[in-house]
């Protein structure tokens, strides 16, 4: 089975011309494989709404799991494990005190990567 695949005008150059000197600049800016790889692993943990919504709740508290679940009607299996998923990427980081390990946000950026994608999506 072919897949035909429906160009409309103005989506595509009109005559094939390269620009030698643009296309050597953007091939010398490009991310290296591993570094592209790792963002698309972030943002494919980010495509989940219960991970994004770990991670709203991180950008304005720390939080233990006991009061995540409470938060998000989600159980503390549930939470621990999008915790781990999050923890593997370094966008979250934990701190024990006592018996109760609280959770927040890696770092600014984090929060910054929510903010931007928030704000996108109510415009």
């Amino acid at each position: 089975m072919s897949t035909v695949t429906i160009i409309r005008e103005g989506e595509t150059c009109q005559v094939r011309c390269i620009n030698p000197g643009k296309v050597r600049k953007l091939a010398k800016s490009l991310p290296d494989s591993d570094t592209l790889k790792q963002l698309s692993d972030i943002f494919q943990i980010l495509s989940d709404p219960n991970r994004l919504r770990v991670l709203y709740c991180l950008a304005r508290d720390e939080v233990c799991v006991c009061d995540l679940s409470a938060t998000l009607g989600m159980s503390m299996s549930a939470v621990s494990h999008q915790l781990r998923l999050l923890r593997a990427l370094r966008l979250v980081k934990s701190r024990r005190d006592g018996r109760i390990v609280h959770y927040s946000l890696a770092d600014d950026h984090v929060a910054k990567l929510m903010e931007m994608g928030l704000r996108h999506e109510r415009e």
